[in-house]
C-alpha cells in the first residue's frame, strides 16, 4: 500500500474541498493517486448530493455574459441554500462559468426533464444544459460541474433558468446590468440604423436602459405591447372608481382614458420617468440621442431576480423574453 503523505493530502484538500479523513480514505482507496482519488471523492460527492436535493434553494446570484461583439447576451440565475454560501469564491465562478458555458453552446432547456411532451419526439439530449459536456473540461458534464460543487460546498444548488438574447437585425447589441449583489440581472436588446455599438454615446445609453429595466421593473416596452387583458382589466378597474366617484358616465371613459396614462408610466418602458433625470421619459431619451446616433429601436429586455422563479429544483425552461 503506497503511504499516504500529509502534502498528498493537503493538495487533494485543496483541489475539492473534502475533508482531512476523507481525502486520505480516498487516497488510500486510490494507492496513492490524487487524479483517481478525486474521481473516488466526486463518486461519493454525487452520492452525498442527492440526499441534498430536496432542500430548497432560496438564494443565488444572477450572472450575465456577452459574447459576440456584443451580439449575443446571457442572462442565467443559479440557485444554493444560503446567503453565506452565495457569496463565496466558488459559487461565484460556478455561476459565471455556467453563463459563459450557455453563450457558448446554446442549450434550450435547463434539464431533460422539463422537455415537453410535444417537444420530445424531436428534441436531442444535447440541448438540455445539464446534459451537456462543460464548455472548460469535456470530461464532466454541467450536471456534474453542479454536483461537485454541491459535495464541495455541503448546500443543494440547481441552475433555475435562463435566457439568451441574440440581435436578430443588422445592427444592435446586447446590454447587461447586473445590480451590486448580483440579485437582479438584466438584459437589453438594443437595435440600430446604423452601427453605433463601438461609441461611447451608445454604450452609456444602452447601459442606462439596462439600469433602468433592473430599477423600475417594467413588464412591456411600449404601449402597444401591453397584454389585452391587462389592459381590459386595469381599465374595469379606473371605470369602476370613476363611477363610484360620482362622474357622470357620459365624461367616465375620457376620465378612464386619462388615468391609463399613468398605467403606462408604471409598466411600460419606453413610457417610464428615466431614473437618471425624471424630467424626461425614456422614450424622450432615445429621442434626445437619435441626432448622433440614428434611430434607436428597443427590441426586446428580460429581467431576473433571485428567488421570482420560486424553488430550485422546479427548474423551469428558459422564459420567453418580451418583445417589441
Amino acid at each position: 500500500m503506497a503511504e499516504i503523505s500529509a502534502q498528498l493530502v493537503k493538495q487533494l484538500r485543496e483541489r475539492t474541498g473534502a475533508g482531512m479523513m476523507d481525502c486520505k480514505n480516498a487516497l488510500a482507496e486510490a494507492g496513492g493517486d490524487i487524479e483517481a482519488a478525486e474521481v473516488v471523492l466526486r463518486k461519493k460527492g454525487i452520492a452525498s448530493a442527492g440526499k441534498k436535493a430536496s432542500r430548497s434553494t432560496k438564494q443565488g446570484l444572477i450572472a450575465a455574459h456577452i459574447a459576440g461583439n456584443g451580439r449575443l447576451g446571457v442572462l442565467v440565475e443559479v440557485n444554493c441554500e444560503s446567503d453565506f454560501v452565495a457569496r463565496t469564491e466558488d459559487f461565484q465562478t460556478l455561476t459565471a462559468d455556467i453563463a459563459a458555458h450557455i453563450a457558448e453552446t446554446r442549450p434550450v432547456h435547463v434539464r431533460l426533464e422539463d422537455v415537453s411532451e410535444a417537444e420530445r419526439a424531436n428534441f436531442k439530449a444535447h440541448l438540455a444544459l445539464y446534459e451537456q459536456k462543460f464548455f472548460k473540461d469535456d470530461k464532466i458534464t454541467i450536471a456534474d460541474l453542479v454536483k461537485t460543487k454541491i459535495a464541495k460546498l455541503g448546500e443543494n444548488m440547481a441552475v433555475s433558468r435562463f435566457t439568451i438574447f441574440e440581435v436578430s437585425s443588422e445592427n444592435g447589441s446586447v446590454a447587461h446590468y447586473v445590480h451590486a449583489g448580483a440579485q437582479i440581472g438584466v438584459l437589453v436588446e438594443v437595435q440600430t440604423a446604423k452601427d453605433v455599438s463601438a461609441n461611447p454615446e451608445f454604450q452609456v445609453l444602452e447601459r442606462d436602459l439596462a439600469m433602468q429595466v433592473a430599477a423600475a421593473n417594467p413588464q412591456w416596452v411600449g404601449k402597444t405591447d401591453v397584454a389585452a387583458a391587462a389592459l381590459a382589466k386595469e381599465r374595469d378597474i379606473q371605470r369602476d372608481r370613476v363611477i363610484k366617484e360620482g362622474k357622470p358616465a357620459n365624461v367616465a371613459d375620457k376620465i378612464v382614458e386619462g388615468r391609463l396614462g399613468k398605467f403606462y408610466e408604471e409598466v411600460c418602458l419606453l413610457e417610464q420617468p428615466f431614473i437618471k433625470e425624471n424630467s424626461m421619459s425614456v422614450r424622450e431619451l432615445i429621442k434626445s440621442k437619435a441626432g448622433a446616433l440614428g434611430e434607436i429601436k428597443i427590441a426586446r429586455f428580460v429581467r431576473f431576480k433571485v428567488g421570482d422563479q420560486g424553488d430550485a429544483p422546479g427548474v423551469e425552461a428558459s422564459p420567453q423574453p418580451v418583445t417589441a
